[in-house]
């Protein structure tokens, strides 16, 4: 078989891809099994004490059945803690079932949560099962249980204590095997002693108590937690953004009042002001900047490690190209880099309707550099282009 050099290419190129697709599966089989132990503490990010002892507390009383009663303030991450709970436990392949006891009126929830027959009230048209039926068998998450009035507390504390329950406007008991696992925000202990939450059902919930401690109080885990917020970033919305190690330090001063969930905000502020941009000190919102004067201790540059630093503060590079599997025969680096030249310059030029002097700015190129080069690579405007520039 007589063998063309254009042949010989293409057999060439169906190797390297086939060989890169190999690296791919391979390295996707490595990830999943990695994620089998870290799928969620990845969002339990951080080295402190604090944060290895709550992981710590979450897998000794993951393997039991016992109620859990997580406390700390609102954005500390409760219900992060509670899927963690969940995924540890004998329960996981049965449903994790959140409920926000705050967000629902309060002549609701009970509905909510045991379910209702047909015209138990009005509205009620059919049959509808309750949260704890869609729990059966996983875990319940009773979000912000503070907010639940006595009366419902009362009927809350009979599950716990009897395991059976009955939907509104029924007479069938129905048995319960789920696992409760409560969060607050608020100081139940407070509360109990000014008559605002059952003493009983108090007890009942706080088997083991795991207390969650702000990000201020843990703010040496601050570069990890941006490191973290902005991959989910990158995953999630494909966007990015980078921070100085000044701007860093300026925000361990602040106090984060909304904790982690207020710093996923500013991340997420700054990547739609500054894209794929590095954010300084005086980037920073005003709140921010001026905590940088506070007499809050916060982080020093002699904190911030390498490791856990790089992929902060150095801008992203995302090309869109995989990495290069070089042949054998070597490899025409000023081809390879020429075609990419090509291929970012007609997309600059899509993107503008084909006008140069904007695909110009686009590339932070003059104008006159721009034309030279698209003359070197033959580069013309489509049909479409020229029509749209004409109109």
């Amino acid at each position: 078989m007589i063998l063309t050099p254009g042949s010989v290419e293409r057999r060439i190129n169906i190797l390297i891809e086939h060989k890169v697709e190999n690296m791919i599966m391979h390295a996707t089989m490595q990830e999943l099994s990695r994620s089998s132990n870290n799928k969620l503490f990845r969002s339990l990010v951080g080295k402190s004490e604090a944060m290895l002892n709550i992981q710590h507390e979450i897998k000794q009383v993951a393997t039991s059945d016992a109620n859990v009663l997580i406390l700390g303030e609102s954005g500390t991450g409760k219900e992060v803690v509670a899927r963690n709970i969940h995924y540890f436990s004998t329960r996981s392949k049965n449903k994790f079932v959140p409920v926000n006891c705050g967000a629902i009126p309060h002549d609701l929830l009970e509905s909510e949560l045991f379910g209702h027959e047909k015209g138990a009230f009005t509205g009620a048209i059919t049959s509808r099962p309750g949260r704890f039926s869609m729990a059966e068998g996983g875990t319940l998450f009773l979000d912000e249980i503070g907010e639940m009035t006595m009366a419902m507390q009362v009927k809350l504390l009979r599950v716990l204590e009897e395991r059976v329950f009955e939907r509104v406007g029924g007479t069938s008991t129905i048995s319960a095997d789920v696992r409760i696992v409560a969060a607050t925000n608020r100081n139940l202990k407070e509360m109990v002693e000014q008559g605002e939450f059952r003493e009983d059902l108090y007890f009942r919930l706080d088997v083991f108590p795991i207390r969650l401690p702000a990000l201020r109080q843990r703010i040496d885990d601050l570069p990890l937690l941006i490191k973290e917020l902005i991959a989910r970033l990158e995953n999630t919305k494909n966007s990015s953004v980078r921070f100085t190690r000044n701007a860093i330090i300026s925000m361990s001063k602040y106090d984060w009042p909304g904790n982690i969930r207020e710093l996923a905000n500013l991340i997420e502020r700054m990547s739609i002001k500054y894209p794929a941009g590095l954010v300084s000190e005086t980037d920073l919102p005003e709140k921010i900047k001026s905590s940088s004067l506070s007499n809050n201790k916060g982080l020093e540059l002699k904190d911030l490690d390498e490791r856990s630093i790089q992929a902060v503060c150095s801008v992203r590079e995302n090309t869109g190209m995989p990495q290069v599997n070089f042949p054998a025969e070597g490899f025409d680096l000023k081809t390879y880099m020429s075609s990419i030249e090509v291929r970012i310059i007609q997309n600059a030029l899509d993107n503008t309707d084909g006008v140069i002097s904007h695909a110009a700015k686009t590339l932070g190129l003059r104008r006159t550099t721009l034309a030279e080069k698209m003359r070197k690579y033959h580069i013309e405007k489509s049909s479409d282009q020229l029509s749209c520039s004409a109109c």
